[in-house]
């Protein structure tokens, strides 16, 4: 089917090409989305009363995307997830969650707009591309992870790994109630000091013998014959 395109549409033209394309693609996306009208006469001179019109109204989209591109583009888009050990989701992220992250943000976007291959299925940053408008297209920054701290990690340049061993760290202290680790529990002095107070306790609790002097031993036993 032979269609007038209505605005620049990627890998197919320019407004105003007569370009062909399958009978499908124009009656399910192009015609029904008002970006091309078939290409007969009566449409030809249509165009050409309202090029002007068409081509300032497109201006004017153009200009409005550039606006939220460069307020989209600055921010820091974190979608937590659960994933294992080896940063591998359970499950996925795909452009309808994206989708739904910006419009969380305050961003108008339609999942189409979202220009992802495959989902995605690792934590980690991932740069995807937004179409804010056919000579529009902006790059944003997606954080995938398990958690907010994690997410901030990634977002400085630090690893997964340390995260990792942080997390451990927080774990190993949680099994202490508050304030049960002595601030000098890795002072080698202050246990040497410990162990010899323990030894001065030790030796002030042994009582001493002391010698009754009114019992006679056994030389004096045999002096006097007895």
């Amino acid at each position: 089917m032979d269609v007038i395109l209505l605005e620049r549409i990627e890998r197919l033209g320019q407004m105003g090409d007569v370009v062909n394309v399958k009978d499908g693609f124009a009656r399910n996306f192009l015609l029904p989305k008002n970006k091309a009208l078939r290409a007969n006469a009566e449409n030809l001179e249509f165009f050409e009363k309202e090029k002007i019109n068409l081509e300032a109204k497109n201006l004017k989209l153009k200009t409005e995307a550039e606006t939220v591109s460069e307020k989209i583009t600055v921010n820091n888009y974190v979608i937590i997830r659960q994933a294992s050990d080896t940063g591998q989701l359970y499950g996925s992220v795909n452009s309808g969650d994206i989708k739904e992250k910006l419009i969380e943000e305050g961003f108008i976007i339609e999942k189409n707009q979202v220009v992802l291959d495959r989902p995605i299925k690792e934590i980690g940053h991932h740069v995807i591309k937004v179409k804010l408008h056919p000579e529009v297209t902006s790059n944003i920054s997606i954080y995938i992870s398990r958690s907010t701290d994690e997410a901030d990690s990634l977002i400085k340049g630090e690893t997964t790994k340390v995260i990792e061993i942080d997390n451990q760290e927080v774990i190993l202290e949680e099994i202490f109630e508050e304030g049960a680790i002595p601030d000098d529990v890795n002072d080698e002095d202050s246990i040497l000091d410990e162990n010899v107070n323990l030894e001065d306790d030790q030796e002030e609790d042994v009582p001493t013998l002391e010698v009754n002097k009114d019992i006679p031993s056994e030389e004096d036993k045999d002096k006097s014959g007895t």
